[in-house]
């Protein structure tokens, strides 16, 4: 399999993964308000599996270094394939949370609160997990990220109310969600040997990274027909979205847009559990969360989520971002110092 043997390349795939993981919404922004996001969502999940599923049968599968997909597969203890698979699992409840505050709360909203407290709550797992960084740069930036999260909280309130939208529940879903977040990627990392310069041969019984994601996009589209289904007939908001109608209103660019979206997230979660080999699977996750500030940005700036809001809401946005970035930048800091020493 092909594996990340660099530093610096593995500091550029976390700014892949960042632009990703905080450009996918958009492809939910192009459906009309007719394709309700539950019917997007079915097929966001299958172009999750089926991103994976190229990389494992390509790069996974190719290379001198570790072992191919198929005998990864069969190498594997039960215990790392099902990590891997709940942590797909617990993925999705987390996303499926975050998916419903950013259809009624937007992008700038949901990534923020949502995206951000994830990653404070990831971070600290995975850290516990394997240690790797600077812990005082680590946790400071993480300390930087809890502010940014607490100002456009204070922003989105200066918004205001359009009858049953309201906040309180936008804001609520997004906290619901961080819970799920902070934690799928803690399982992965366990699900996965460590990486081959640090134990060579390669881990028995662990998974390497494109298997660990194979099996983790198969938890997702199996636990979606039981969470996706529950959210179809019981929404957050709006009337209840008949199965039927996937058939009935979906058009292949409609699956399409689906599909590229599931893709375009996934692209992230492989670059990223790729590069945590190098960085760290703390640090790879806090660098690829900054997706938080790309997906700001969108709601922000191309969809005008904020425009209806009170004057000198400005300025808690432009210090959210202005504490995000800093708690990003110490994350990268933590990484060079660790690679100095």
């Amino acid at each position: 399999m092909i594996t990340i043997d660099s530093d610096p390349l593995a500091v550029v795939l976390c700014f892949i993964v960042m632009l990703a993981w905080g450009s996918w919404p958009n492809t939910l922004k192009l459906c009309p308000r007719e394709w309700r996001f539950q019917l997007f969502y079915w097929d966001y999940a299958f172009g999750v599996l089926l991103f994976s599923l190229l990389m494992a049968l390509t790069l996974g599968s190719v290379g001198e270094h570790g072992r191919g997909f198929f005998q990864d597969v069969a190498q594997a203890t039960g215990q790392a394939l099902l990590l891997a698979f709940l942590g797909g699992m617990v993925f999705n409840c987390y996303n499926i949370l975050l998916v419903s505050a950013l259809d009624i709360a937007g992008i700038a909203v949901a990534f923020p609160i949502g995206v951000g407290l994830a990653l404070v709550i990831g971070v600290s797992s995975t850290y516990c997990l394997k240690p790797e960084g600077n812990p005082l740069y680590v946790f400071s930036g993480l300390a930087c990220i809890v502010v940014a999260v607490l100002l456009d909280a204070v922003a989105y309130n200066r918004i205001p109310s359009q009858g049953p939208r309201n906040t309180q529940k936008g804001i609520l879903l997004s906290l619901a969600s961080s819970v799920f977040g902070g934690t799928f990627y803690y399982l992965v990392a366990a699900s996965m040997a460590a990486p081959l310069e640090k134990v060579s041969p390669m881990e028995a019984g662990k998974l390497g990274p494109y298997s660990a994601v194979v099996f983790f996009a198969l938890g997702l589209v199996a636990s979606n027909f039981v969470l996706n289904t529950l959210v179809m007939w019981k929404p957050f908001a709006g009337e209840p979205v008949p199965l039927g109608d996937y058939f009935r209103k979906g058009t292949p660019k409609l699956h399409l847009i689906g599909i590229l979206g599931g893709l375009i997230w996934c692209v992230g979660m492989s670059f990223s559990i790729l590069a945590s080999g190098r960085a760290g699977p703390a640090v790879a996750l806090g660098l690829g969360q900054a997706c938080t500030m790309i997906a700001a940005a969108w709601g922000i700036f191309i969809w005008r989520e904020f425009k209806s809001a009170r004057r000198g809401t400005s300025k808690f946005l432009g210090l959210m971002f202005l504490f995000y970035f800093l708690g990003i930048g110490l994350l990268i800091v933590s990484v060079l110092l660790t690679t100095e020493t």
